[in-house]
């Protein structure tokens, strides 16, 4: 076995993190770096190969075409190992499909159904599961819906490996007066000014509390700022940064998927700002929907008088890689 690991975002690499590390001396392996999310390369783990996106008029059909037609990154590769739902995921995907190279999927089994929540990524993972010989899920309910949808290939549970960065932080849990926000997914854009302003009363009516929203830097989210008079508006940081605050914060308010899963780990609740998840193990322990901004302010209130957690993550324990490297080692 030789495998070809692929990531370009900074949510891909972070859940391929753990598994490089501890494949290293235990299975073959070499990385590519799509570039979907430029300057994300950690110097500790450069890349084998760096794709270069063009970009066209359409972004996702850039990110598509610059993964199909690279003959050299799979050189005596015989498995390719992608991360999720991402379009470069699905791209390189495709190519070792063309190939007749067997596509291992990390993050396997997600589903909301409805190709619109979230765009493209719905899509995006359902047809990287049609092609697929070795699915890593998360979850028993993933393996369910796999196995509901006839897939081809072979179906594990083995939790997800981005919770194998969390287990440090687990001792640190702390409460303080903190509420972390991201918002910036695709389907909020059109209404993020809406989002924006109901965070900005929650504010200025909760003084004692801090509202912290690390700003995402695409331009349809950063267009609304002037809005958070009342939140403290940090620059975008990084996951360790980004851990720092969660680990001490209240609870989250986020459109993030990832967030979801760490939040449940360290014992945090989340309220998710989104008409439909694809990890709906948590609803009702850690996560908590708010599918209309207006529904905030009542759904804030709930939580934040009744904010303590105390149970085990549905999504894993930490230890997901040692798990999948067993799995592996079985097809050698």
């Amino acid at each position: 076995m030789n495998i070809l690991i692929a990531y370009g975002t900074r949510p891909e690499f972070l859940k391929i993190k753990p598994l490089i590390d501890k494949m290293k001396d235990v299975i073959s392996f070499k990385t590519v770096f799509t570039g979907q999310h430029k300057d994300i390369i950690d110097k500790n783990y450069l890349p084998d190969y760096k794709l270069n996106i063009i970009d066209n008029s359409n972004r996702l059909d850039s990110v598509l075409s610059s993964c199909l037609n690279n003959d050299d990154i799979f050189k005596n590769i015989t498995h390719v190992l992608i991360q999720g739902d991402t379009t470069s995921a699905l791209g390189i995907a495709m190519s070792a499909f063309n190939r007749k190279i067997k596509v291992i999927h990390l993050e396997a089994g997600l589903r909301t159904y409805d190709l619109e929540n979230p765009y493209p990524e719905e899509g995006n993972r359902q047809m990287i599961s049609r092609i697929t010989d070795i699915h890593l899920c998360p979850t028993k309910n993933n393996k369910i819906n796999l196995e509901e949808e006839c897939v081809n290939g072979d179906i594990y549970v083995v939790g997800n490996t981005g919770l194998d960065n969390l287990v440090e932080y687990k001792p640190k849990i702390i409460y303080e007066n903190k509420i972390l926000i991201t918002l910036h997914r695709r389907e909020n854009h059109d209404i993020i000014d809406k989002w924006f302003e109901e965070l900005n009363h929650l504010a200025e009516n909760n003084k004692d509390i801090e509202f912290i929203l690390p700003l995402h830097p695409n331009p349809n989210v950063q267009k609304f700022k002037y809005i958070l008079t009342h939140v403290n508006v940090i620059e975008p940081l990084d996951h360790k940064e980004l851990l720092n605050i969660l680990v001490k914060c209240k609870f989250i308010i986020s459109d993030s998927g990832g967030l979801q899963e760490e939040a449940s780990f360290l014992n945090k609740k989340i309220i998710v700002c989104r008409k439909v998840t694809e990890r709906p193990e948590s609803l009702g322990l850690t996560s908590f929907y708010c599918k209309k901004y207006n529904d905030l302010k009542n759904i804030f209130n709930d939580v934040n008088t009744n904010y303590i957690v105390d149970v085990s993550s549905p999504f894993g324990d930490g230890y997901s890689s040692e798990k999948i490297i067993k799995i592996l080692k079985n097809y050698e």
